[in-house]
């Protein structure tokens, strides 16, 4: 099988899944989006680093996508696109993909498919935003402003007032809104649960010192014994969006549920690996090999026919 590894960044995640390949006797050729070319004129027009002009990987695992403007964004979504369309087995699917890093899409497929989440409220003109902040907001009960492409709890912010709003310019002209759901203990907590195919493989405990429990920006991660509620309700988040392996954010709703916050197509593990003896990596490569082999590809089949 010829399979890409395609990795923009992310050194300890790119060498985890790369050993988990090699653990198989697989060696994956790594590539960055940002090096796929297109060239008519003769041929099989999408170009792959390391593969022969005219032949396409088997399957392809998606590890990032590097950060560009909305041109380059736009072409490397539209390379993984003709890549599915060619009958390559692509983790996580561009579909997938589209839906989780659109955090207005990700709310829409969650709200559709009746999955518990807080309350959203996504919005062009400021007016609008500073409208619902006016009638929702107070000191005590903030609503939480998130940038709508982001991860890692970069650029979020607590809103209040409508005077706290941003310009227009300043969040590229969409306010995403969502409801803040404080603890009752007071703890500043959430949770991590990583699906692989369609099932719940492991989940951790994120605390912090501040509202913000990313790992990335210090929050500290904890072993976490999965209850049958989480486990159910990040598997149909997952099936809501539609992706192969991801992280789904959680937090309690205070009444012994959970709630739905964020599905990542793109998700970083080192916190939950260092609390958890599940071998995060080798679940991912055995689950897309699988995949890869049920799908078999026509170009597969012609191959050992």
């Amino acid at each position: 099988m010829r399979i890409g590894l395609a990795a923009d960044n992310g050194n300890w995640h790119k060498g985890r899944l790369r050993g988990a390949f090699e653990s198989l006797g697989i060696e994956p050729m790594l590539f960055s989006l940002d090096d796929v070319a297109i060239v008519t004129g003769g041929g099989e027009p999408l170009r792959v680093p390391g593969f022969d002009d005219g032949q396409l990987p088997d399957g392809v695992l998606l590890r990032t996508i590097a950060g560009g403007t909305f041109e380059a964004t736009t072409m490397r979504l539209g390379v993984l696109h003709a890549l599915v369309s060619a009958g390559v087995t692509v983790w996580n699917s561009p579909t997938a993909i589209e839906r989780s890093v659109d955090k207005a899409a990700t709310s829409l497929a969650i709200a559709r498919a009746g999955l518990p989440t807080p309350d959203t409220f996504v919005f062009s003109k400021r007016e609008a935003a500073a409208a619902l902040i006016e009638r929702e907001a107070r000191p005590g009960r903030p609503i939480v402003l998130k940038p709508l492409f982001g991860s890692q709890g970069e650029g979020l912010m607590l809103i209040e007032r409508p005077e706290d709003l941003p310009s227009e310019e300043a969040v590229n002209r969409v306010y995403y809104l969502q409801r803040y759901v404080a603890r009752r203990d007071g703890l500043w907590r959430d949770y991590r649960v990583f699906v692989c195919e369609g099932r719940a493989i492991a989940g951790m405990i994120r605390e912090g010192d501040g509202w913000i429990t990313n790992v990335h920006l210090g929050g500290r991660p904890f072993a976490w014994e999965l209850p049958p509620k989480a486990a159910e309700l990040a598997e149909a988040a997952a099936a809501a969006i539609g992706v192969d392996y991801t992280g789904v954010d959680l937090v309690e709703d205070g009444e012994g549920g959970f709630l739905v916050l964020e599905v990542n197509s793109m998700p970083a593990w080192s916190g939950l690996q260092k609390v958890t003896e599940v071998d995060i990596a080798g679940s991912v490569v055995r689950g897309f090999l699988g995949a890869l082999r049920a799908a078999r590809p026509p170009r597969l089949m012609a191959a050992q026919g």
